[in-house]
């Protein structure tokens, strides 16, 4: 079972999710799942194609930013730029969430460094030391 961790309520973040597991997602409401998590880290993980034939055939829209380490400019837009033209909740997974609310939280310029470490810490994650 996902370990979904709602951060806002159009966002949340999730460990390594399962095909199974967007079905999951679907139920609860998301409405595009964001995957940061390269191919190939864990020789166990679906791969991202695997991830997104699973979405898709639970009409869920799928977007696939890798993050290796500290997230750049590039996934920081990018993930900015799908949530918020996801037109509902969104759910992003990595291997423990770290990267996906870390990635997130970067193109969060509008909300204050404060919200965003109290939404960090509601949803178990540190973001002090990042935002």
């Amino acid at each position: 079972m996902a370990d979904i961790r709602p951060v806002t309520p159009d966002f949340a973040v999730a460990p390594q999710l399962e095909l199974e597991d967007l079905a999951t997602a679907k139920t609860r409401g998301y409405v595009l799942v964001i995957n940061n998590r390269p191919d190939g880290e864990a020789p166990d993980q679906p791969s991202s194609a695997e991830m997104q034939a699973a979405a898709e055939a639970e009409g869920l829209a799928y977007a696939y930013v890798p993050v290796v380490g500290r997230p750049g400019d590039a996934q920081v837009k990018a993930v900015a730029e799908a949530v918020s033209g996801a037109g509902g909740p969104v759910l992003a997974f990595c291997r423990s969430g770290t990267r996906s609310i870390v990635t997130w939280s970067l193109g969060q310029t509008e909300r204050p460094r404060e919200e965003l470490i109290r939404l960090g810490q509601a949803a178990g994650y540190d973001l002090s030391g990042v935002v």
